[in-house]
Formats: C-alpha cells, sequence, structure tokens
C-alpha cells in the first residue's frame, strides 16, 4: 500500500478499532503488532465493516463494560429479565448530552417497547413499567398532543442521569453519541422487530424478532451479554473453575451473566441452539471421548467474515468439532491469525485469534514454526488443526515427501485432488504395497473426529455420505440408538438416515401413547435390547439395515391393544392384561375343546386326541377369521356411509350458504321502500328508525288508552291515541332541534344520510323513554281500578283465613302474609288488565286498517311527487 492510499484509509476511519492506521505498514504506538489482510467480505453490507455484530474489540469491551455497569445497579439488580431488558433498551435510546446539558431522555410508546421486549403492549404496562418506576429506575411523562390525546412516553433511566451527574463522562455508563448509536444498532440486529419507513430503506428484523411470549425478554438478555462477551473467533468466553456435569461450562457461563441458576440457564441455552444463533460443540481428544464444551454465536462468526463453509460445518456438527491449538505457529496457527476462517480483520481489529487464549486443549505441545509468507494449497477449515488437514483431517502420512509441493492453486479441482480423504495412488516410502490396517479402519469411522456428514468423491463423479461411526447428536436419538451402536456403524452414510428417520418416528409414537418424552428414548432402547436378545446377539444380524427397520424399531403389539408391545404396557412397563385376557381365553377354549372331545371320544388315545383337538382348534380359528374379516367389511361399510353422509351434509350446508349469500345479495341491492336510497337492502337506516318510532308512538297511544280511554268508544280511543301522539311528537321535535345545534353544519352538509339517521335514532330514543313512562302510569293507574282491588281483598282474605292463622288472624304474621299475598295478586291482575285490554285495541286498530278506503291519487300524488327517484327509474327518465 501505497503513503497516500493509507492516509485515505486514515481519514475514512479516524475511530474504528479494526482499521490499519498505519502508514507504509508501520506500526503506530499502542497498535497491535500482527498485521492481517483485509478480507474479501470486507465491504459494506456483506457481513463487512458495516455490520452491526462486527465490533472492534475497544467498542465490544466499552459496550459490555456499560451494560454491566447498568444492570448492576442497586436500583435493577433483583428485577426480572423483562424489566432489565427494558431498561438497556431504553438506556440505547436515550439521547447523548449536548454541551453542558445533561438531556438523556427518549421518547417511546408501550406498544413500541412490547415489540422491542417480545410482549404484549398489556404486559409492559402491568409489569414493566411500573416495575421499573416502583424500583426508581425509570422516570416517565406522558406527552400529549394539542386535544390532550396521549402520543408517546418521555423516559428518563435514572442510573444514566445520576453517572452523567456524579461521574462525568469517565463513568462507564457515560457512552458518547457514536456508541450509543452503535448500541442501538447492535440491538435491532439482535431482536429488534424491523421498521419501513417511508422514503428511507427498511430495517429488517433481528435475529429473534419472531421469538415472543413467555421467555422471550430472557432469551433476547441472553444473546446480547453472550455477543458482547464473544471475540472475533465466535467463540463465547466460557467461566473458569468447576461446573456441574449435567449444565455444562456453556450454561455456567450464561448463568453468570444473566444472574440465573445454571439449570435456567440451560434451557435459555438450548432455546437459543433451536434458533440457530447458538451452535454447542465439543472438542475432540484421542481417545474420541467428549472433550471439553464450547458455545459459538454463529451471527458473530458470520459477521467476522468466516466463510460460509466453516460456520455451516459447527451448525451441523457433531460432539467430535475440534479447532486447532493455540500453541500452533505459521500454517497451523489459530483461525484468524493468517484468515484461516476467511478473514482476520486488519490492525486493531478483533479477530479469531484474540478469542482463543482459552481454548487451547491442556497439554496441547507447541508446533513447529513453518513459514508464514507460503500460500495454502487448500482452503482452510476449522477441523482438527494439524497437518494432515489438508489430507481430509484423518491424520495419515502423506504418500510422498513432495506431493502436491509443486502445484499451483489452479481452482477448486486442484484443491479437491489435494484434500481427498482416499489413500493416495502408490504406498508410502518403506511401506508394502498393501492397505494398513489404520486404512481399513478408516472404512468404517467418520472423516472427521466427530460425527460430522462429509460428501466424498466416488466413481462415476457422484458424491456420497460417508457413514458415521458416532451416534446422531441427539441425546434422545443416542440413547434410543444405544443398543444398537455397533450396528449403526455398519450402516451407510443413507442408511444411517433412513434409520435416524424411523428411530424418530418411533419416539414420536411413543410419546402420542401417552408416555412422558424424557422416558421415550429409554423405552426404545429396552425395545432394541430384547430384540437383539431374541435374535442371539449383533454378531448374528447379517443384515444391520433391514433388521433395524423390519425387527428391532418397529412395535409388535401381542394384542388388540394399541399400547401393547410385546406383551409389555408401553405407558407402564408392565405386562399387557390384554394379552393375558387373550390367553386365558385361549386356554379356556382349548380346555372347553378338550372336555367335548373327551365327552364324544371316550378312550381315545393320546395322539389321535391331540390329532382331533388341533383340527377343531383351526376350525374354531378359521371361523374367528371369518368373523373378523365380515366385522372388518362391516365396519370399513359403516365408515363409507358416514363418510358418505358427511359429505352430503358438507355439500347441503355449503349449498345453502351459497343461496342465503345470493338471497343476501339481491336484499342488499334493493332500494329502501321509504325513501328510494338505492343498495339499501329494501330498507335504510333512517327509514328504519322511523317506523320504529312510529310503531313505538302508537303502542303509547295504546298504552295510555288502557287507563284512559272508555275502549268501547271509538273516538275516546282515537283522542287519547292522538293526544299522545301530539305529546310525543312535541318532544321529538325538542330533541331533534337540540341534535342540530350540537351537529357541525359542515357535517350536515356533507352526509346527509348520517345526519338524517342520528335524527331518527335520536327521535327513537325518545320515543322508548316515553313509552315506559306511559306503561309505569298505566300500571299504577290500572292497580287502582276495581278490577284489581276486588282482586287483592280476595287474595287478602284467603291468606288470612289459612289454617295456620286461624287462631289469631289479625296478628302481625298473618297481616303481613296476607298483604304480600293481596300485593301479588294486583300485580297479576293489572298484568292481565294491561294485556287484554291492549289486545282489544289492536284488534279494534286493525279492524279500522281492513275497512280503510283508500286515499285517492288527488292525495297521494304530491307525497309521491316528493319522493326520490331509485337509480333505474332516473335513467327511464
Amino acid at each position: 500500500m501505497s503513503a497516500v492510499a493509507a492516509s485515505a484509509a486514515v481519514l475514512d476511519h479516524p475511530l474504528r478499532d479494526d482499521v490499519d492506521n498505519s502508514v507504509d505498514g508501520a506500526r503506530l504506538p499502542g497498535q497491535r503488532t500482527a498485521l492481517r489482510s483485509v478480507p474479501a467480505s470486507g465491504k459494506p453490507g456483506e457481513n463487512g465493516l458495516e455490520d452491526p455484530l462486527r465490533l472492534g474489540r475497544r467498542m465490544r469491551l466499552r459496550l459490555l463494560a456499560a451494560i454491566q455497569a447498568l444492570l448492576s445497579d442497586p436500583s435493577i439488580v433483583g428485577l426480572k429479565d423483562a424489566p432489565r431488558l427494558a431498561a438497556v433498551v431504553l438506556y440505547a435510546k436515550s439521547r447523548a448530552p449536548k454541551g453542558e446539558k445533561n438531556d438523556n431522555q427518549t421518547s417511546i410508546w408501550g406498544a413500541e417497547l412490547g415489540r422491542w421486549l417480545g410482549m404484549k403492549e398489556s404486559t409492559v404496562h402491568h409489569k414493566v413499567l411500573p416495575v421499573l418506576r416502583g424500583s426508581d429506575v425509570l422516570h416517565t411523562q406522558v406527552v400529549t398532543d394539542a386535544k390532550g390525546h396521549p402520543t408517546g412516553l418521555d423516559c428518563l433511566v435514572m442510573p444514566l442521569w445520576n453517572a452523567r451527574k456524579s461521574g462525568g463522562a469517565g463513568h462507564p455508563l457515560a457512552l458518547t453519541k457514536a456508541e450509543l448509536a452503535t448500541l442501538l444498532h447492535l440491538l435491532e440486529a439482535l431482536f429488534g422487530h424491523g421498521w419501513t419507513p417511508e422514503n428511507k430503506e427498511p430495517t429488517p428484523p433481528g435475529l429473534l424478532a419472531g421469538r415472543r411470549g413467555k421467555g422471550a425478554a430472557t432469551d433476547r438478555l441472553a444473546l446480547l451479554l453472550m455477543v458482547l462477551n464473544t471475540r472475533a473467533s465466535g467463540w463465547l468466553q466460557l467461566c473458569g473453575g468447576s461446573v456441574r456435569v449435567k449444565e455444562g461450562r456453556g450454561a455456567a457461563t450464561l448463568a453468570r451473566l444473566l444472574g440465573c441458576s445454571p439449570s435456567g440457564a440451560r434451557k435459555v441455552l438450548a432455546r437459543l441452539t433451536e434458533a440457530g444463533v447458538v451452535a454447542r460443540q465439543r472438542k475432540a481428544t484421542s481417545t474420541r471421548m467428549n472433550g471439553r464444551a464450547r458455545v459459538m454465536l454463529l451471527p458473530v462468526a458470520r459477521a467476522y467474515g468466516r466463510s460460509p463453509a466453516s460456520v455451516e460445518a459447527v451448525e451441523s456438527a457433531g460432539l467430535g468439532f475440534s479447532v486447532r491449538p493455540d500453541g500452533a505457529c505459521g500454517d497451523h496457527a489459530p483461525a484468524g491469525t493468517a484468515g484461516a476462517l476467511g478473514t482476520s480483520g486488519i490492525g486493531g481489529a478483533e479477530s479469531a485469534g484474540d478469542a482463543a487464549d482459552q481454548e487451547r486443549p491442556d497439554g496441547a505441545a507447541l508446533h513447529a514454526d513453518h513459514a508464514s509468507v507460503v500460500t495454502p494449497v487448500v482452503p482452510q477449515q476449522l477441523d482438527c488443526g494439524f497437518s494432515g488437514e489438508g489430507r481430509g483431517a484423518e491424520g495419515r502420512r502423506p504418500e510422498r515427501v513432495c506431493a502436491g509441493e509443486d502445484r499451483a492453486v489452479d481452482g477448486e479441482g486442484t484443491a479437491a485432488a489435494s484434500t481427498s480423504p482416499v489413500a493416495g495412488v502408490g504406498p508410502l516410502r518403506g511401506e508394502k504395497p498393501k492397505e494398513s490396517a489404520v486404512d481399513e479402519l478408516g472404512g468404517q469411522r467418520a472423516a472427521g473426529a466427530g460425527a460430522r456428514r462429509r460428501l466424498k468423491a466416488v466413481g462415476g463423479g457422484k458424491a456420497q455420505q460417508q457413514r458415521r461411526v458416532a451416534l446422531p447428536a441427539d441425546l434422545g436419538l443416542r440413547v434410543a440408538l444405544g443398543p444398537v451402536a455397533w450396528l449403526w456403524g455398519r450402516l451407510s452414510g443413507w442408511q444411517q438416515d433412513r434409520v435416524e428417520e424411523v428411530a424418530k418416528a418411533s419416539l414420536a409414537q411413543v410419546v402420542g401413547l401417552g408416555v412422558a418424552s424424557e422416558g421415550a428414548p429409554r423405552l426404545l432402547a429396552d425395545r432394541l435390547a430384547d430384540r437383539l436378545e431374541q435374535t442371539g446377539g449383533e454378531a448374528l444380524v447379517t443384515d444391520p439395515f433391514g433388521w433395524l427397520l423390519g425387527r428391532g424399531l418397529p412395535q409388535r403389539p401381542a394384542c388388540s391393544h394399541r399400547k401393547c408391545d410385546d406383551g409389555i404396557r408401553l405407558d407402564t412397563g408392565e405386562d399387557c392384561e390384554n394379552c393375558g385376557n387373550v390367553l386365558h381365553l385361549r386356554r379356556a377354549r382349548r380346555a372347553r375343546i378338550g372336555a367335548d372331545i373327551d365327552r364324544e371320544f371316550p378312550g381315545l388315545g393320546d395322539d389321535e386326541r391331540r390329532r382331533v383337538l388341533e383340527g377343531r382348534l383351526r376350525e374354531q380359528a378359521a371361523l374367528e377369521a371369518e368373523d373378523f374379516v365380515w366385522r372388518r367389511e362391516q365396519a370399513a361399510a359403516e365408515q363409507a356411509r358416514r363418510e358418505a353422509a358427511r359429505a352430503a351434509d358438507q355439500e347441503r350446508v355449503e349449498r345453502e350458504a351459497a343461496a342465503a349469500a345470493a338471497a343476501d345479495a339481491v336484499r342488499q341491492a334493493l332500494a329502501c321502500e321509504d325513501c328510494g336510497q338505492e343498495r339499501a337492502a329494501g330498507l335504510c337506516e333512517a327509514c328504519g328508525y322511523r317506523r320504529r318510532t312510529e310503531a313505538l308512538i302508537v303502542e303509547a297511544g295504546m298504552v295510555a288508552a288502557t287507563w284512559s280511554a272508555d275502549l268501547t268508544d271509538l273516538g275516546h280511543v282515537a283522542a287519547t291515541v292522538a293526544d299522545v301522539r301530539v305529546s310525543l311528537e312535541r318532544q321529538i321535535a325538542a330533541v331533534r332541534a337540540d341534535y342540530v345545534r350540537a351537529m357541525d353544519p359542515a357535517d350536515q352538509d356533507g352526509d346527509p344520510a348520517g345526519t338524517a339517521s342520528v335524527l331518527a335514532f335520536g327521535a327513537l330514543h325518545t320515543a322508548e323513554q316515553a313509552l315506559a313512562e306511559y306503561r309505569r302510569n298505566a300500571l299504577a293507574m290500572l292497580g287502582q281500578s276495581e278490577e284489581a282491588e276486588t282482586e287483592a281483598k280476595r287474595a287478602y282474605k284467603t291468606e288470612q283465613g289459612r289454617r295456620w292463622f286461624q287462631h289469631n288472624p289479625h296478628g302481625a304474621d298473618a297481616v303481613a302474609a296476607a298483604t304480600k299475598a293481596a300485593d301479588t295478586a294486583r300485580e297479576r291482575a293489572v298484568e292481565y288488565l294491561m294485556a287484554t285490554r291492549l289486545e282489544q285495541l289492536r284488534a279494534q286498530a286493525a279492524a279500522r286498517t281492513e275497512t280503510a278506503v283508500p286515499a285517492p291519487w288527488t292525495d297521494r300524488l304530491p307525497e309521491l311527487a316528493t319522493r326520490r327517484l331509485d337509480g333505474d327509474t332516473a335513467v327511464i327518465a
């Protein structure tokens, strides 16, 4: 690089920790000694320098110190994960101070904060904000608009306020504007819910944006803390000391970060692994036993430009994953020091080698230095890390000294040829031309140290999955297939995949039968062990694939019970009672048939008796089989009949629904009968209110006439009804005037149909209230009528004359009971009088309607002329 280009690079990124701020390779004070090449993926937007997850070492430690200081504040310690995560989000969204003004507020609303936390808005208002306010973590103020409607919430994070007030810029919480923006971008990349602003580029959702509900806040906070504690290699810095084997070191590390128990952290780690952001692996050992567990943050590894192949290898690897030891130098240096993972950062950037200090296996020997300027023959992958890596990671010796060293890297073909795990063309020097024991064993083990699947080249140019010696990485499958581990090693890669699918299906079937998911693998392992014992051991199994699919894994019920497996109940593990019943019935049938034979053929010899008995048992079995076939045919016919009936009912329902929808569509297209409004379903809203109001006015007049008019005098009744109508119309006119005064004239002119509906509804409401008042008055007046008084007196005397009141008919108890009976009788009499008189009035009104003479056309034409025409009539006109 020239001096001018180097200076331009410095000016473009003056504050970045991951830029080489040097000129002509000269190291600046405080800069790292190793200079590394720029990765090919270092372009903005391609997991390069602009990736929010690609933090420089300085920035990562700065943000980590700020988050730790915030979560360790006395007002936040002891809170649940949701309030803690809310404090982190509000802290990241806070504004940096300008000059001497300590303005750290931020604006947000409950729904947005809920999307950040992965919970509902109601949960935020009930379980998050009150907790933060109560512990003096947060001070809030509701923001309203000009009309007083709430539009947001101004929040002040008190730990940040106190830090800037007391410690100034030197406090860990006192981040600058750029640092706060970096933290906010990191949160958006991890669990932001995504935005699509107008005239701006959309912000995609974060990695855990879809994780919502119970435990979502815990998972998001855990991912943030793990990312800030992960170096450029992608491996999480694990804690030291002794940990429980059940939880593991990864769960213990996460428990210390979250401040929870290791068992809870193990569940969080499992959820993050299922979400695809975390991969848990174990280092390989020479004895192929489980090594030290490790946790990789896959998004961080991708952000630092690790090759897609290496990251996919970590995602799909088994328990035997390994890395180069830190002691290796030169072309065997830890990943990241020479671009082994596809990138390494520049100068001050944090690289994979920085995170490997605590990941070197105990006692790993240091390798001799090799020339670091030699171009690697093949792309280096994350495997065992020793000299045999370029030869398929099997640790074998090269076929000859100069093999591959005099070739040039001319493409993928050369690289693929140099990485073939198959033995070379000729024998090694000093060896006999025969296959070694290691090569013979190589056909039965995996290509790497773990259970990873890798494609190898075979004849014909096709690709074939290499077999795996180790059982699947899933713990349930490892337990279930444990008794047949030796048979598993004899299967090909495709057969292992097929057996794994069948085993998963068998586990799901056992769980579906009511067995706990934790005990299903043990039951399947017991089944395989029993089947092997019945066969005589693994050595007698000539076809492992066929035996596993046809005999070992399938359930074999010995009776009709669906939970029976070889006479054992899967849910209880005890002998199947139904099998015992079947056995008892068969023995009883055999004894009965034997008794019949002894009675029919006395003195029959043993051989002849056995022959006759077997013949009759076969006949009985044939009859039962015929009966079973008949019952099965009957059941199939009944099932077909039910399905046909169900289909016919479904078709009828659909046909009726279609007819109803068509009729409703036709009805909706009708114009209003009263005002002619188009598409009003025959009656618009305002006219419907008017019809109901008119019916209520007529009903109120009849109710008033029940007590105030002579029902035999039709003129008196008509006058009473007319008086009630005049009174109600006066009240309706007053209410309508109040409505009109309260309405905006612009609304009246802009929506005349809506205005008419409002006025009609006001009239209806007034009529309903008036009708209730007329009914109460009528009941009160009818209660004073002669008929009601007579009925009340009769009930009073009847109750007073009962036999238990005969000795003291005027006592307090007798008078109270008689009064209650009289009131009840009066109410019944009043209701009866009201119902009968209303029925009489309705009959009179109906008779008048039938005998009414239609009005002449001279009276009807003015009314028809004022009606608005519908669409069809208007077109004809």
